[in-house]
């Protein structure tokens, strides 16, 4: 499988790039390719991660079918067979790495969901004994299981800004009351089920985010589903409340980065060979725990 950084596709209409996702307009449809671009800070690497892309798209996937009794997502499929003929002489860039979707009006707010007290959530809770204004318990450590989950939303920030938290009755006021409530009562019930998934695969889901549309006036699950991008995976037999933890996702790549002399805006600094290899390694074991499935060489 070779390393995808960026899609060309002449024949079809490229609506945006993203950090990670091409997604070309189909008219009816969208198609969205999963590169094996990686970000951090809100800066993407000039290198690529090997396999990344693949194991995004099926993870994704993989969620995206164990929450369908609690809400529908956006695949139309994940097979390049059944996508439009205009894709087809892209079929071997495509396969494994993309998914012909519904076209969805997306909400204006990124949905989190926290579990555990860590990254920005630990730095506000030191500061204010509180995450986005919820008041939590004195005396917890860095790591620590929270009381009860909690969501926390988010702006949409363009691509190179940094997305801001914000109120509930913040994003009421973005989306409506009801639809701001029927997404945090979703949101929390995902990660309900997600959580005891994981953990009996081994994998404790600290946190996510995710995104919703409205399509068809309903409510549906968009862009990606509890990835290791969108999400921190702590291996459950490691884990030891107190500091941070050892991880399937991207923060082995933000520590690295911790360690060097950049002020976290473009360029970015080059990656060393064993860090993207380590990195590789991460999201791989990831896909595999979760779906019992490895990378399969297309």
């Amino acid at each position: 499988m070779s390393l995808v950084l960026q899609t060309d596709f002449p024949d079809l209409t490229l609506a945006g790039r993203g950090k990670v996702r091409d997604i070309y307009d189909l008219g009816e449809t969208l198609l969205i390719v999963t590169s094996d671009r990686i970000s951090a800070f809100d800066v993407i690497m000039e290198e690529g991660i090997p396999d990344k892309g693949y194991v995004l798209n099926q993870i994704s996937a993989f969620w995206f079918h164990e929450m369908e009794e609690i809400i529908p997502n956006h695949i139309i499929s994940t097979d390049v067979a059944d996508f439009p003929l205009s894709c087809q002489k892209y079929a071997e860039t495509l396969k494994g790495r993309s998914m012909l979707v519904k076209k969805a009006q997306p909400l204006p707010a990124e949905c989190i969901v926290r579990g555990y007290l860590s990254g920005s959530g630990w730095k506000d809770y030191q500061a204010t004994g509180a995450i986005c204004g919820i008041a939590l318990p004195p005396g917890l450590r860095e790591s620590d299981e929270l009381p009860e989950p909690i969501f926390t939303p988010s702006t949409k920030a363009d691509l190179g800004t940094h997305d801001e938290n914000i109120s509930f009755e913040t994003m009421a006021e973005l989306c409506g009351h009801d639809l701001a409530e029927q997404v945090r009562d979703v949101t929390l019930r995902i990660y309900g089920r997600a959580r005891d998934i994981a953990a009996e695969k081994g994998i404790i889901i600290a946190d996510t985010k995710f995104e919703y549309g409205m399509y068809e006036g309903k409510l549906i699950i968009i862009d990606e589903c509890m990835t290791p991008d969108s999400s921190r995976f702590w291996p459950k037999e490691q884990y030891q409340p107190g500091g941070q933890q050892p991880s399937f996702d991207k923060q082995f790549l933000r520590d690295y980065l911790e360690t060097l002399e950049w002020d976290k805006t473009a360029p970015a600094p080059p990656l060393p060979a064993e860090i993207i290899a380590r990195t590789a390694d991460k999201y791989r074991e990831a896909l595999e725990r979760l779906t019992g499935v490895g990378v399969v060489r297309v």
